[in-house]
């Protein structure tokens, strides 16, 4: 049984738990806005719109919290055998998710702002406006939106790349520690 903790060999089961959850997510999210992005507009695109917008809020909670937790926890170690650079990728790939996982829905939040129309969370509640209505800004934060999008999806691929070949090739337990 996994701490709940992280522990200077695993993740604990709270890491491991938002660690998929949020994989799981951000895939149906960049799915589902590749299917929007190409339908026409109907009833139906205006309700994954509001769809994609709620769990857009979703994932910007998870993933203040899931920063949160990393500061409060140790980070398991990283296998001696690795090369420095290779240390300093392994970081700078994880901030780079982290990077995305919190600027995506922001660039979202922000363009939904700006094209005048809110963000409702499931229809619990609204977030308030960042910006006002504003066409120029609209388009700005909605191309950076899909371009952060299309770079969050190579970043992902190049993560798994690298969990399986530490799995497969050098036999460490860089991917089993995350699973659970």
């Amino acid at each position: 049984m996994k701490n709940i903790k992280n522990s200077k060999e695993n993740y604990g089961i709270i890491a491991i738990f938002l660690h998929w959850l949020m994989a799981i997510l951000i895939i149906c999210m960049i799915t589902l806005g590749i299917y929007m992005s190409n339908i026409a507009n109907s009833p139906e695109k205006f309700k994954l719109y509001g769809l994609h917008k709620s769990f857009g809020t979703l994932i910007l909670g998870l993933v203040i919290l899931r920063l949160s937790w990393k500061l409060i926890n140790i980070a398991p170690e990283l296998p001696l055998n690795m090369k420095s650079w290779e240390k300093i990728a392994a970081k700078l790939g994880h901030l780079t998710l982290y990077f995305f996982m919190f600027t995506i829905p922001l660039s979202g939040w922000l363009m939904s702002s700006a094209a005048g129309f809110p963000v409702s969370f499931f229809g619990l509640f609204i977030l308030p406006n960042l910006v006002q209505p504003n066409n120029e800004l609209r388009k700005f934060f909605g191309e950076l939106h899909e371009i952060m999008a299309f770079a969050l999806i190579g970043v992902v691929i190049i993560h798994l790349i690298a969990a399986l070949n530490h799995h497969f090739f050098k036999k460490d337990n860089v991917l089993t520690r995350m699973l659970p």
